[in-house]
């Protein structure tokens, strides 16, 4: 079986699509992806890992699987999303596991380390910070504020998929921009142009609450990477992210690199997560 392929896996009423690589024996890893994506964004990282002898599990999320795309929007909170890490984690036989998440999967593997500390082992997050330290620069900097005013659009019921699906998908494909290999972007838009996928995708940013900006905080030994040229994150929220750790923590930041960080420096995420792991031992 190759990474390029995905096994159901089934927790309660949803089937999730999983990726697997590396020896079956090796101590697990869950890869989580982000927004606009899927688990194939880990195609340069994963075999890194698995090489270095790791078990990687990387799952199309909530609204990402067909198998797991309930309707409506209530369907997507945050609390759901960390029960479907934690599901496919029991319905596999995985205890304790390392996370990573980039992106919106970065939000769901905080949320996860600080629900369930007794199951994370070690955090590596990419690209978004702590959700405090983010939710502060939104109050307080101009620069997160403006980086982060597309939200508002995406929270916009059927106006985000009019605009993202118009002209053949032309916006959603430029979210990418250069970074993003062209026939992984094209496989990422057909995915979400699937009946269903890009409202399923968009209600994840349509249930965010309030509570995010009081998460709580991680005492979980923690590796956050950002890129100093991301569209999305600034450097306030990613340098105040340490603030919210209670546990050994480093900061890679990476030069040169934007917010799409599996795809456009994969070697270096590798590495990043790799010392993370390697660090509990």
């Amino acid at each position: 079986m190759t990474y390029d392929s995905t096994t159901p896996v089934t927790v309660g009423e949803l089937t999730f699509d999983v990726r697997f690589a590396g020896p079956d024996d090796g101590e697990p890893v869950i890869l989580l992806h982000g927004f606009p994506e899927t688990s194939l964004s880990w195609t340069q990282v994963a075999p890194q890992l698995a090489d270095a002898g790791l078990r990687v599990v990387a799952l199309d999320q909530r609204g990402y699987s067909p198998g797991a795309r309930p309707e409506g929007v209530e369907a997507y909170t945050t609390d759901l999303l960390v029960q479907d890490v934690i599901g496919v984690a029991d319905a596999l036989g995985i205890g304790d596991f390392d996370v990573v998440g980039h992106d919106w999967g970065a939000v769901v593997a905080w949320l996860t380390a600080a629900a369930h500390p007794e199951r994370v082992r070690t955090l590596t997050a990419v690209s978004v910070p702590h959700l405090r330290a983010y939710n502060e620069a939104l109050r307080n900097d101009p620069d997160q504020r403006e980086k982060g005013a597309y939200m508002q659009v995406f929270r916009q019921e059927g106006v985000a998929e009019d605009l993202l699906l118009a002209d053949g998908a032309r916006r959603l494909g430029a979210i990418y921009g250069d970074a993003v290999p062209t026939p992984l972007a094209a496989r990422y838009v057909a995915h979400l142009g699937e009946p269903g996928a890009l409202t399923a995708a968009l209600n994840w940013y349509r249930a965010m609450t309030a509570e995010l900006a009081s998460a709580p905080r991680t005492v979980v030994p923690t590796t956050f990477v950002w890129g100093e040229h991301d569209q999305a994150i600034g450097r306030v929220p990613a340098e105040a992210c340490g603030d919210f750790v209670d546990a050994d923590y480093r900061f890679v930041e990476l030069t040169d690199i934007g917010h799409w960080v599996p795809e456009q420096a994969p070697d270096a995420l590798a590495a990043a997560v790799l010392d993370r792991v390697r660090a509990r031992a």
